[in-house]
């Protein structure tokens, strides 16, 4: 029988890093994503291929249920050691998915290429717990770690305001279609950011989160009700500003686009991925001088 699943990807608009301590988020789903299609196999075992939006193969495996439903030891840090933890924990979560069967063919496919950071993990947690019919949120927590905002997008078909309350993940979701989105490009920075690593270093530099969030969560409302490119503009160049000042380090403007015409706004993990550009002309020819070529307009990119 075969089970055909899809996941969003997603952007952070607002609220990096301190999303992780409850400050309000607000995030957009892409019409970029990942696909997972399951099929009976044999063996009792999973044939695993997973492929990059060019039709390359870029993780294949084969692992047997024991694998999985016992604590085998993979090489640290590797693909196949990431996804045998995400399907032990779903399999702890509901373990008649591998007990009551033969075995199982999987494929997943990206709609964006792996290095652009749309969400390769999250997507593929999603669409796991779908799968497994059990909580996505749950299976984040008990496996990859992290908000859970990623999650929220991959099944959310609309921009969303994510935060967390005693754990606990909220969602809700917002009108966010500005009159200026035709000034608004992503620009990928041409290096994918692990966003462990950043996670890591914010957790050092963190200190009076309580004022903190209150600011980025009036800077997030801000950005959502603003209803002209200027205040836009403004709130999240401000936001930019607070959280270069907790993590202590130079904005991506500064430190990058200083002599831009206009506005860019890190997104997620500092220091790669795509970044937001407020400009009143298409940028292209900036950046792509600067050595960025991919540059996606707002309609483009998101759902």
């Amino acid at each position: 029988m075969k089970k055909t699943f899809y996941s969003n990807g997603k952007l952070l608009i607002t609220g990096e890093y301190l999303v992780l301590d409850g400050a309000k988020a607000l995030a957009l789903p892409t019409k970029f994503g990942q696909n997972l299609i399951a099929e009976n196999g044999t063996n009792q075992e999973i044939k695993w291929t997973s492929y990059d939006a060019d039709e390359s193969i870029w993780f294949e495996g084969t692992f047997p249920f024991s694998a999985i439903t016992t604590t085998t030891a993979f090489e640290k840090e590797s693909v196949a050691n990431t996804l045998i933890t995400i399907l032990r924990e779903a399999y702890l979560l509901n373990p008649n998915l591998i007990l009551k069967s033969e075995g199982y063919s999987i494929t997943t496919h990206l709609t964006f290429p792996k290095k652009w950071g749309l969400g390769t993990s999250s997507t593929l947690i999603n669409n796991i717990a779908q799968w497994f019919e059990i909580d996505a949120f749950l299976l984040l927590k008990n496996s990859f770690g992290g908000s859970g905002y990623d999650i929220a997008c991959a099944q959310n078909d609309s921009p969303i305001i994510y935060h967390l309350e005693q754990g606990k993940p909220y969602v809700e979701k917002v009108i966010f279609n500005p009159t200026f989105t035709k000034n608004l490009y992503f620009v990928y920075l041409n290096q994918k950011q692990s966003s462990k690593t950043a996670i890591a270093s914010y957790t050092k530099s963190k200190s009076n989160l309580g004022q903190n969030r209150i600011t980025i969560n009036k800077i997030t409302d801000g950005v959502t009700q603003a209803n002209n490119i200027n205040s836009f503009a403004e709130a999240l160049e401000k936001h930019e500003h607070e959280i270069s000042s907790i993590l202590q380090i130079k904005t991506v403007k500064e430190a990058l686009f200083p002599d831009f015409n206009g506005t860019v706004k890190s997104l997620g993990a500092w220091g790669g991925d795509f970044v937001l550009v407020i400009s009143e002309g298409n940028p292209s020819s900036y950046f792509i001088s600067k050595g960025y070529e991919t540059i996606i307009s707002y309609h483009e990119m998101i759902l």
